[in-house]
């Protein structure tokens, strides 16, 4: 795997800098300023190379922009409505100039409204470390009453209703007001951040749109770039759902393997693949983790490596950011589906033999309490996550482990 860390650029708090004494290998990015469905200049593509190339005293960094994400799928595109076909023609012209810059592998989602959803961002652990959460209980009550949405109260179970209530009612509106934050905050460093009232609207904008219609148009959205793509040399990798299950009456259609299998069906192309997300995916009991890297590893572009620990058995319920060796799902296992994917794929001689990884999220320990940094993304969380996850691998990769091919 090629260690990558996610980086938003020169306001991150983490800097290149940072990241080299990490020992990462290579970086993660995305040009969040630039409005969605607009395109992306050589120009401001060249400018985050630069940045990304260069330590804080300006010295070289030896550091690359590997990977981008992600390059969004605007709202418009997503429902075929509006400019979509104007923003898929940008999306072409954006995939050009990325891979001018020698820049080949794409992250994108294709959920709706919002890119992920918490209930909390820094929900304190025994430890006294703090990490990101999803409270069934608070969301069906940011749900019902503070967004209010009319159809809530028939689409949730009557028990869950019931104690979103009972949990309303106990909150104070400093708290509302916390939670209905931390629910809209969308994906982080991203250009847009959404009101109640912006949420509400985008909610209408889907009322008429299906599971079904929305996998028809991401299938029609890979028809037309993907070609695009693989005339290029470049990887789509599409990032699962986050969380895998649905939310505020919107559809979600990339939460399950079957619907990764279908999509690679659908469009049937190297240059249309994955991102394997164990943390968004394993946020599901249903979802085999090492068997999906095992069964459709030939089109997984791209690792998000994380864990969570689920607080329940059932498809929709809580969970948290757990540290990335103890939800879940088992790294080891996956890690080793991994290291067997790529011998694969070196022995075939794939030129993409080494798949990019990214330790996903962390929880703030040590010093990263006091920074009040990206949520999900501290220093030192992250640092630790890479270093487990650096040791399993270099572990499975001995010749002394002995790990059949």
């Amino acid at each position: 795997m090629k260690q990558t860390w996610r980086w938003f650029g020169p306001r991150d708090q983490v800097s290149i800098d940072d990241m080299l004494q990490a020992g990462v290998q290579g970086v993660v990015s995305a040009l969040h300023h630039v409005p969605t469905g607009a395109v992306w200049s050589a120009a401001e593509i060249d400018r985050r190379k630069g940045e990304i190339a260069r330590m804080t005293d300006g010295s070289p960094s030896g550091l690359g922009w590997d990977v981008v994400e992600s390059l969004p799928v605007s709202e418009d595109i997503k429902k075929q409505r509006g400019q979509w076909r104007e923003h898929i023609a940008n999306y072409k012209l954006s995939l050009g100039n990325l891979r001018d810059a020698g820049i080949e592998t794409i992250c994108y989602n294709f959920m709706p409204v919002l890119d992920w959803t918490r209930t909390h961002l820094r929900w304190r652990l025994p430890n006294g470390a703090t990490c990101m959460r999803f409270d069934l209980v608070d969301f069906a009550a940011f749900d019902l009453f503070i967004l209010a949405r009319a159809a809530a109260a028939n689409e949730l179970p009557g028990w869950l209703v019931e104690q979103a209530r009972e949990r309303h009612v106990g909150m104070t509106q400093e708290e509302r007001q916390a939670l209905a934050s931390n629910v809209v905050c969308g994906l982080p460093g991203a250009a847009e951040s959404f009101t109640l009232s912006d949420v509400q609207a985008h909610l209408e904008d889907y009322r008429d749109v299906s599971p079904d219609r929305l996998r028809a148009n991401q299938i029609d959205f890979l028809t037309e770039v993907v070609p695009v793509a693989e005339r290029l040399g470049m990887r789509l990798c599409c990032h699962p759902d986050d969380p895998p299950f649905a939310l505020l009456g919107l559809p979600r259609i990339m939460s399950t393997e079957a619907d990764y299998a279908a999509l690679m069906k659908a469009v049937d192309s190297p240059a249309n693949g994955i991102t394997l997300c164990t943390g968004s995916l394993g946020a599901r009991p249903d979802n085999d983790l090492p068997g999906m890297m095992e069964r459709l590893g030939d089109r997984v572009h791209f690792l998000h490596l994380r864990n969570v620990k689920r607080e329940s058995n059932e498809v929709y319920g809580s969970f948290y950011e757990a540290e990335h060796l103890a939800g879940g799902t088992d790294m080891v296992a996956m890690i080793a589906a991994i290291v067997r994917e790529e011998r694969r794929r070196a022995a075939s001689g794939r030129a993409d033999w080494q798949i990019p990884m990214r330790p996903d999220h962390g929880q703030d320990i040590l010093d990263d309490l006091k920074r009040s940094g990206q949520p999900g993304y501290p220093a030192i969380g992250r640092l630790k996550g890479l270093a487990e996850l650096r040791g399993i691998e270099t572990a499975l990769s001995h010749p002394l482990a002995g790990l059949p091919a």
